[in-house]
């Protein structure tokens, strides 16, 4: 059973394969409107967490491909809480084709694939956020092709987008560097796996504490919220720690001229990220929320065998 879990999970030549898929997908719908290439199938669309683009696109995704997709909100399945994971996983597998699951906790979607005998998503988990690694190296091919040896600089929290960005990254064979503060590093964990796939593929990982040193030479600039959800309590201390690592024109102006700047949204603007910056020349960030559509129809198509 092929599950997409992790960007890890997959080889250099299968992240691309994906990719190539999702570009085909992207044109034709723009050419010729919605294709019926899962007609009939219906993704279940597990959330622990609320999501915008999460929940819109997935939908929005299975309705371009001819199929279909049932939310269940945190109530209506309570997660871990009312019902063992397993029991849901092999009841939902005899209800849909394909489930997708934001969780909380990364080890719930484990177990729900653990258990599930049709493919099983990552929407999100607090380790990695697979699907949003995807339409970030969508967005940055579209920019820049398949050119290896990019320089990506991630400034802010060591948070789950930065894994999956480091991953990808070091899959397709893309320098990737990362400015946060003490006490907000990456996880040891997502660090061994990137040092791994980097040793085979030859790119450069970097961590470091100045943004500044981090934006030098980069072709890509990617930031996030510096509080995420489930994060609310530490608001405070984290706005107190955060501004420094700013993205803002005096940062971007440090960058390469044709730098283009990236945040999976929402963004709290005039914290991580300035208004002059987020709608300023150099900005992705629509570009890049659109994506999120087309990396996960290409991962729906893929997964149900259907391209």
């Amino acid at each position: 059973m092929n599950h997409f879990l992790a960007i890890s999970d997959y080889s250099s030549e299968e992240i691309q394969s994906f990719l190539d898929l999702a570009v085909d997908l992207k044109k034709e719908y723009f050419e010729r409107g919605n294709q019926p290439l899962l007609t009939g199938k219906v993704l279940a669309m597990i959330f622990q967490k609320p999501s915008l683009r999460t929940r819109v696109s997935f939908d929005m995704a299975m309705r371009h491909v001819g199929g279909d997709a049932l939310y269940l909100s945190p109530n209506e399945i309570g997660l871990g809480k009312r019902e063992a994971i397993g029991d849901i996983s092999r009841v939902m597998s005899g209800y849909v084709q394909i489930m997708m699951a934001r969780v909380f906790d990364h080890q719930h979607v484990v177990e729900l694939a653990q258990y599930a005998s049709v493919p099983v998503i990552n929407g999100l988990s607090e380790y990695n956020h697979p699907c949003q690694g995807m339409a970030d190296a969508l967005t940055i091919q579209e920019k820049f092709g398949k050119a290896k040896g990019l320089n990506v600089a991630f400034v802010g929290d060591g948070n789950n987008v930065a894994v999956s960005l480091m991953i990808v990254c070091a899959k397709l064979g893309w320098n990737f560097t990362i400015a946060s503060p003490e006490g907000y590093e990456l996880s040891p964990e997502a660090f061994a796996a990137a040092r791994d796939i980097s040793e085979e593929t030859g790119v450069r990982l970097a961590f470091l504490r100045d943004p500044h040193e981090a934006v030098h030479a980069a072709d890509v600039i990617y930031t996030d919220t510096w509080t995420s959800m489930g994060q609310e309590e530490e608001t405070a201390r984290r706005e107190k720690v955060f501004p420094p690592y700013q993205v803002n024109a005096g940062l971007v102006s440090e960058a390469n001229k044709d730098v283009i700047v990236m945040h999976c949204l929402p963004a709290h603007r005039n914290h991580e990220l300035t208004d002059e910056v987020a709608d300023g020349p150099h900005s992705v960030i629509f570009s890049q929320a659109h994506n999120r559509l087309h990396a996960q129809k290409a991962i729906l198509v893929r997964l149900l065998g259907a391209g």
